[in-house]
């Protein structure tokens, strides 16, 4: 189900020669190792430039496995997964790490921010790993400059800022840490893992605000994964996971080692 457009008002990047698809699975295959051998099929999906997607599955559905394979964690075992017009299974393991490290910011459910180190630095991380990122970073200024004006737009005040570590800062404050280091340096790529969950529904919405804000600034795209469907209306598109892909046992994956159909 679609909703409203999701390039109103959102000043998506005008590189002619950009991939109008960010993301495009195409009969993907892949099963994690292991005595349980838990698998995902996606036969076809894509993700447009500019789109802001809320990807909704219950629990086993495969989410974590399916957001693997976008982010290059993993390669899948047959099939395409192409980010950027990039095929990510035909990079080594080390090619997928900087290539994730150039075009995406992830938020993950958890934050894994750097619990001793100052909430700026905690921001600037992702700008070690990234020439891209960082020299776009800098065009605004210093690095911590930069990560100050994030986190001002994403809502933390000063006080919170200086002189803090991410221990001591409360839960809604890391989310917006951890929002402001995935979006440094403008990837062109916003993974978001349940980032909202531990939010009561004020704070999920305010979030969302500040976060629609500078994606659309930037011109970046957001896959945003959660259990919570009252969101929907939020975002330009949702999708279930289970409407594009399947999760498949040892049995089916038996056959698709031997090249048959997987049920």
């Amino acid at each position: 189900m679609c909703r409203a457009d999701h390039r109103q008002g959102a000043a998506i990047r005008s590189d002619p020669a950009a991939p109008t698809d960010v993301v495009r699975f195409s009969d993907v295959r892949f099963a994690w190792p292991g005595s349980t051998r838990f698998g995902l099929e996606v036969d076809s999906f894509v993700l447009a430039r500019g789109e802001r997607l809320l990807l909704i599955g219950p629990s086993g559905s495969g989410k974590s496995t399916f957001l693997s394979l976008l982010a290059g964690i993993v390669a899948p075992d047959a099939g395409r997964v192409e980010v950027l017009g990039t095929d990510l299974g035909a990079l080594r393991s080390h090619a997928r790490d900087r290539f994730r490290s150039e075009h995406f910011g992830i938020i993950f459910q958890q934050f894994n921010l750097l619990p001793y180190a100052s909430v700026p630095d905690n921001v600037v991380l992702p700008l070690s790993f990234s020439v891209a990122r960082r020299a776009r970073a800098l065009a605004n200024g210093s690095a911590e400059a930069e990560a100050r004006r994030l986190l001002g737009k994403l809502g933390l005040d000063a006080g919170a800022i200086d002189g803090a570590r991410a221990a001591s800062l409360s839960v809604g404050q890391q989310q917006r840490v951890a929002a402001a280091r995935a979006l440094i340096g403008s990837p062109e790529l916003i993974v978001a893992d349940e980032p909202t969950s531990s939010l009561d529904r004020n704070h999920q919405l305010a979030f969302l605000d500040l976060l629609f804000a500078d994606l659309a600034a930037a011109g970046t795209t957001l896959i945003m994964v959660s259990h919570d469907e009252t969101l929907a209306n939020r975002f330009s598109r949702v999708a279930r996971l289970e409407d594009f892909a399947r999760v498949i046992g040892p049995d089916a994956l038996v056959r698709v080692a031997r090249g048959g159909a997987a049920a």
